[in-house]
């Protein structure tokens, strides 16, 4: 099955506009009773196998907006939020990414694994 891109444009609170060619991958939403505050997730893939993650929070008639790319150059990640990029090694993101969602060390993805679901969904 083929994926069916279209162009997305992002607007920031930063100012900036993430513009690309792309399908939505998932999406989620929850609502957190303390801080009466509702989050909106969305996922992207390109059509150049980057990952675009898009977040906006809602707190009474204030809402914010902030969009991520993460593309693979070599054994690094890159990480653009319109205006800067922070490259890191992949490893040292799937160690950050286990710890934030509390999986094993036996849990974390290698590049290898990420480079093989990004072909088997491309």
């Amino acid at each position: 099955m083929q994926k069916k891109f279209e162009s997305v444009s992002l607007t920031q609170d930063n100012g900036e506009v993430i513009t690309f060619r792309g399908s939505l991958y998932s999406e989620c939403s929850w609502f957190d009773e303390e801080h009466k505050q509702l989050t909106k997730q969305k996922l992207y893939v390109t059509d150049s196998n980057d990952q675009i993650y898009y977040v906006v929070r809602s707190v009474g008639g204030t809402k914010s907006h902030h969009a991520f790319r993460f593309s693979v150059d070599g054994e690094n990640c890159v990480i653009n939020n319109g205006k800067a990029d922070v490259t890191l090694p992949f490893d040292m993101l799937m160690l950050v990414v286990r710890d934030l969602c509390g999986l094993s060390a036996a849990e974390t993805p290698s590049l290898s694994e990420v480079e093989e679901l990004n072909i088997s969904n491309g």
